[in-house]
């Protein structure tokens, strides 16, 4: 097939590289030069003008895009882009992780003009590259099957890792509660090894024990091999901020589970772990500590320095995975930020809002 890729990141990018591995013609768009490089030297076309990007994808009614932008107001700003340029029989494919409050309406409006859209949640990060993506898919099935082509091929295997979930926003839902999901996972291990990490007197070997939980164990996963690897290679977590990115993905979770009254407490509590993460001070904790003062004189703690941070830019597209380990987190803060990219996109915060189709 032919397929057009909007936003050429981590995740677009090495989409773009594995598509072409399975034999795929792809034309990219993106403003970033550096990132049209990465997929020219591939096999790949690509332009940062939209009126040749469009030109090259075919006869409309037979075109497919790939948007891969952050979530919200940049994503409706290329969706809005495409509508006034695309033709009927024309297909959107949404892979970013927008609210499917959002895709439903999109789907709507797009669909009005004569145009399909299909709402891929996308799974896999970085190691997608090499070990697939797992997609959730949302929109009209004969748009799907139209697709079916690229969806085996960016999968782990042609009939595992992907599938319609039903109608438009289905995918991005489920790709949500999977996100809200993962969240919760997360703060189990991590409380999990803060605990056993504090319990001096058994001198726990961190390493040791994420290995061995790799094997037969019932909490085997993916980011417990992940983890265990990031141990063996005697990963320093002491130069890390415990600042966590929230994405918007365990927000709207939690918004759903309120408004269908599901309760989901382990999700909940760990979104809001995130937001005390990111949180330079508590403003909570300050007050505790005063009312602590007022009634029983007790001694108190007071600033000197406020937490001062940097960001070390993201991985970029086509490179090696193991960049993104711990032990190589110094050498990544050397780099050069992402062309194009604000801090606030790297760490995956842009779409935390659900955007109005009027803003």
């Amino acid at each position: 097939m032919k397929l057009g890729m909007i936003g050429l990141g981590k995740m677009g990018g090495n989409m773009v590289l594995r598509l072409l591995e399975g034999g795929h013609q792809v034309v990219g768009h993106d403003r970033s030069e550096d990132a049209l490089n990465n997929i020219r030297q591939h096999g790949a076309s690509g332009t940062q003008d939209m009126n040749e990007f469009i030109a090259s994808l075919g006869e409309p009614g037979t075109r497919s895009v790939w948007v891969m932008v952050p979530a919200g107001a940049i994503t409706q700003a290329v969706l809005d882009d495409l509508a006034a340029r695309l033709a009927p029989g024309d297909i959107v494919i949404d892979g970013g992780n927008s609210n499917f409050k959002d895709t439903q309406r999109r789907a709507e409006e797009l669909g009005a003009r004569g145009l399909h859209f299909v709402d891929v949640g996308t799974s896999g990060g970085i190691w997608g590259l090499k070990e697939g993506y797992a997609m959730m898919i949302g929109g009209p099935e004969e748009a799907v099957e139209r697709l079916r082509p690229i969806f085996e091929t960016l999968a782990p295997a042609p009939d595992r890792g992907w599938g319609r979930m039903g109608p438009s926003g289905s995918g991005h839902y489920v790709k949500m509660v999977h996100n809200g999901i993962e969240y919760g996972m997360m703060q189990a291990y991590a409380e999990g090894f803060e605990l056993m990490q504090a319990h001096k007197t058994f001198n726990l070997d961190m390493a040791q024990i994420a290995e061995l939980w790799r094997h037969g164990s019932v909490v085997r996963s993916w980011l417990l091999d992940l983890t265990a690897e990031a141990l063996q290679n005697s990963a320093d977590f002491n130069q890390l901020s415990d600042y966590v990115a929230d994405s918007g993905e365990g927000r709207w979770t939690i918004i759903d589970s309120i408004e269908l009254g599901v309760p989901t407490p382990v999700i909940t509590l760990a979104t809001q772990m995130r937001f005390r993460s990111q949180q330079e001070v508590s403003y909570a904790g300050q007050m505790l500590s005063a009312m602590r003062r007022a009634f029983g004189g007790h001694a108190v703690k007071v600033l000197e320095a406020t937490k001062q941070e940097s960001l070390v830019p993201e991985v970029h597209a086509g490179q090696d995975p193991r960049a993104a380990a711990p032990e190589n987190i110094a050498v990544a803060a050397a780099t050069a930020p992402s062309e194009g990219q604000s801090a606030e996109q790297q760490l995956g915060e842009s779409g935390q809002q659900r955007v109005k189709g009027e803003e």
